[in-house]
């Protein structure tokens, strides 16, 4: 990281920028969020840790206490992310605090990676200052609490930047010069000849080793698969478009070997868990992720949110534009900046003036990009989502900001080859100021880890979104919490020594009539076995609401387990990504090895 830093110190100044967005993260105590549950996911996730369920798919905690397939469905990285902290003895209240901060970071770091390969560093610093200080960037992060959102936005830059690479790097060595696309080439000014041979060397060590940017791209992708699920959905036919235009642009038709082994590389990295999203959702309640309050239709932002309110609040997206309680910016500069110098850009070409770099395309990529997003969050659009259903999952058309802000962030780089250093230096210092007043929390209070999972506060944790992952054999959630792990509902016996774990439970039963039942408070879903005295038994739900598990226990004292073990679907899932993952650190043994000798 240190050589890093010295290599680029604008990296350093990137780090500065983030750490003034998210100073308040570091402060004493905690603040209100919608999605409070980012403590009780990471909680979820160290007691799988604990109980050595690796992958992580069912927590004890939440479903009122009767259990849920959280992590089977729910997108894990930020949360193994936060692990790291936890092994440094962090409270779970820094955790959290701690793991958005890092994404304030890191987005910025690639931001400024990804745009200093076409607008050169100084362009790179304006891109990434506006990505981190859009104000949708703060409502992700101090209003929405939404953690995998806000990790999404790590890796959109990456992607975009490692698939660039990658083309450029499958062309062959006499191509187009794939080092001229910085500062110098970025640029109106004349390119030197060391500077084209410099960029020549350049383009043929990237061809020769093409490996280095599918990886690349295989783990960023991964990455993204494995933070936000919907993301994945918005994002790739603007990913799709970017390569489009650059394999089109350079006719680097060899570059689409290299991209499907790249893309088929990154689903098996996080087919653990895309292959169960993909094969198990029918197993649970999903309609309800898009029915009454997250039906789309009633979430479409108006034009004065989007492109001129200064109005910042902490309350929740409502059902008509004059109840809202948050904004839906695309930020007022971002966008009358991009603006600007899409119009200024158009004069220069219409003067016939010689404009070298890639630079050029990225900039009108992006206005074009930008200003669709803004468009599908905004009610006019609705013909597009009738015609799309699986945009019904998405929920909240103003998702799409997240494009918004990425397209015009990574646009205004361009004001770094079109505009004096000195008005630069003024958008990234105005860009700041303008919306200083919206990266803060409503409020700032005390609170302990005990304080959270206790109480009223556990209370709530436990039941809040339970209907998103609920198993199909419930057909209503529970009405009360989970008492014991097990009850006798039929027949004279009692239940002594129960424990219970993240995916297992154990306890005692004597039973003292024939045809007893035993239930074991814990949703029936596939994957759970019970075994008495060691001995697999019939599972039903008896018709109970709950959808709770059922089990004929006969005359006798015994010991009844209960586990959740892997489906087809996620032992498939588990094996393509060992291989995967397998085949990462093969290639860097092999790599590292190479280096050595040379």
């Amino acid at each position: 990281m240190i050589t890093f830093l010295k290599k680029d110190p604008y990296v350093f100044v990137v780090l500065l920028i983030a750490l003034l967005a998210g100073w308040w993260l570091l402060r004493p105590g905690y603040f209100n969020i919608h999605d409070d549950l980012q403590m009780m996911r990471q909680l979820a996730m160290e007691k799988c840790f604990a109980d050595f369920q690796i992958p992580c798919r069912w927590t004890q905690y939440m479903g009122y206490g009767y259990g849920f397939p959280l992590f089977n469905f729910y997108p894990p990285l930020p949360y193994l992310v936060g692990e790291v902290f936890r092994l440094f003895q962090f409270s779970f209240v820094t955790t959290v605090k701690l793991t958005f901060l890092l994404s304030f970071l890191i987005s910025g770091v690639t931001m400024y990676i990804f745009a200093r390969e076409f607008f050169g560093r100084l362009g790179g610093l304006v891109s990434a200052t506006f990505y981190i200080w859009a104000p949708y960037h703060s409502v992700d992060i101090y209003v929405r609490g939404a953690m995998n959102e806000a990790w999404s936005l790590v890796w959109l830059p990456l992607i975009l930047w490692a698939s660039y690479r990658l083309i450029k790097s499958s062309m062959p060595a006499s191509g187009p010069v794939a080092g001229m696309t910085g500062p110098v080439a970025g640029s109106s000014r004349p390119t030197s000849s060391r500077d084209v041979a410099a960029g020549a060397r350049r383009d043929s060590l990237r061809q020769r080793h093409p490996s280095k940017w599918i990886v690349t791209l295989a783990l960023a992708w991964f990455a993204l698969l494995t933070s936000h699920n919907l993301m994945v959905l918005i994002f790739t036919p603007l990913f799709l478009s970017w390569l489009s235009i650059w394999i089109l642009k350079y006719k680097s038709w060899r570059s689409l070997p290299n991209l499907t082994i790249s893309g088929v590389w990154a689903f098996g990295l996080a087919a653990f868990f895309t292959l169960p999203v993909f094969l198990e959702q029918k197993l649970v309640h999903v309609e309800t992720l898009t029915q009454g309050y997250y039906e789309y239709v009633a979430h479409f932002a108006n034009i004065r949110q989007l492109l001129t309110s200064r109005f910042w609040g902490y309350g929740p997206s409502a059902w008509a534009d004059a109840d809202d309680k948050m904004a839906f910016s695309v930020g007022q500069i971002h966008w009358i900046l991009a603006s600007i110098l899409i119009i200024w850009l158009a004069v220069k070409l219409i003067r016939r003036e010689k404009l070298k770099g890639d630079w050029v395309i990225v900039s009108i990529f992006f206005f074009l990009a930008g200003w669709f997003a803004t468009f599908m969050s905004h009610v006019k659009s609705t013909f597009i989502w009738q015609q799309i259903p699986p945009l019904l999952f998405v929920q909240f058309p103003w998702r799409f900001l997240t494009l918004a802000v990425l397209s015009f962030s990574g646009m205004v780089g361009a004001s770094a080859v079109l505009l004096r250093r000195w008005i630069v230096f003024g958008l990234i210092a105005g860009v700041v100021g303008w919306n200083w007043q919206f990266f803060k929390p409503e409020r700032m209070g005390a609170l302990t880890d005990q304080e959270k999972f206790s109480g009223a506060a556990w209370d709530l944790q436990q039941t809040a979104g339970i209907y998103d992952y609920l198993p199909k054999d419930a057909s209503t959630a529970p009405k009360a919490p989970q008492k014991s792990v097990a009850d006798v509902v039929s027949g004279k016996g009692q239940i002594s020594d129960a424990s219970q774990g993240s995916n297992w439970a154990k306890f005692k039963v004597i039973q003292d009539e024939d045809n007893g039942k035993v239930r074991i408070n814990i949703f029936k879903f596939p994957g759970w076995k019970v075994f008495i005295d060691g001995r697999q038994v019939q599972v039903s739900t008896d018709n109970d609401e709950w959808g709770r598990m059922h089990i004929d226990v006969p005359k006798g004292e015994y010991v009844v387990t209960a586990r959740l073990y892997n489906t087809p679907a996620r032992t498939v899932g588990n094996f393509i990504s060992l291989i995967s993952w397998g085949g990462i650190f093969a290639l860097g043994a092999l790599t590292f090895k190479r280096k050595k000798q040379e």
